[in-house]
């Protein structure tokens, strides 16, 4: 397997991706995901070149955005001192699930945070999502807090605050990594 970086033209296929992961989610009992996410703001990120996706020949079976900017709001000052690179929307296709393909994507994103100069790869998950967390904790990250106020929308409750972190290392994930070398984080 391949991880590449997305194209401004996978949009609609991203997209896509996130609707059937939503779909499965709610099967699950989950209320994460069930509002369409904006497609400028997925194509802003990906002309920034911080969403990846990993190519099982032709077909795109798992996505994730790996970036240095933090969500407002979450962590604090003395955190955001700390070099830190921070996973977004990790999404594996349904036909590969229970491979492993996440806790692999994690461990690239580890290494990469950690060849670009991040001490600590850091992630909100959705705060009701236990099983979530749970893989989260089973994949080497601690549970730092959970912020469940300052939501985006007019500063109400926050859907995706559970925080957790862990050490960045260089790690064997298995793919054929086809991404461009890191950018080195700028030092505060």
């Amino acid at each position: 397997m391949r991880i590449v970086p997305a194209q401004a033209d996978d949009v609609t296929k991203l997209l896509a991706f996130r609707e059937e992961a939503a779909r499965w989610l709610t099967r699950m009992g989950s209320d994460q995901w069930q509002r369409p996410y904006p497609a400028d703001r997925l194509l802003a990120t990906i002309k920034c070149g911080t969403v990846f996706m990993v190519l099982d020949g032709d077909a795109t079976v798992a996505t994730i955005t790996l970036t240095p900017d933090a969500e407002e709001g979450l962590w604090t000052e003395r955190e955001l001192g700390e070099p830190s690179m921070f996973v977004n929307k990790l999404t594996v296709a349904r036909t590969h699930a229970g491979q492993n393909l996440g806790g692999r994507l994690l461990d690239w994103a580890g290494d990469r945070a950690y060849r670009a100069g991040a001490q600590w790869l850091r992630l909100d998950a959705w705060t009701t999502n236990d099983a979530l967390q749970r893989y989260y904790l089973q994949h080497g990250f601690a549970h730092v807090r959970t912020v469940r106020e300052g939501g985006a929308v007019n500063g109400g409750p926050r859907v995706s605050g559970w925080l957790a972190q862990r050490r960045t290392a260089p790690t064997e994930h298995g793919f054929e990594d086809l991404t461009p070398s890191p950018a080195t984080l700028l030092t505060q």
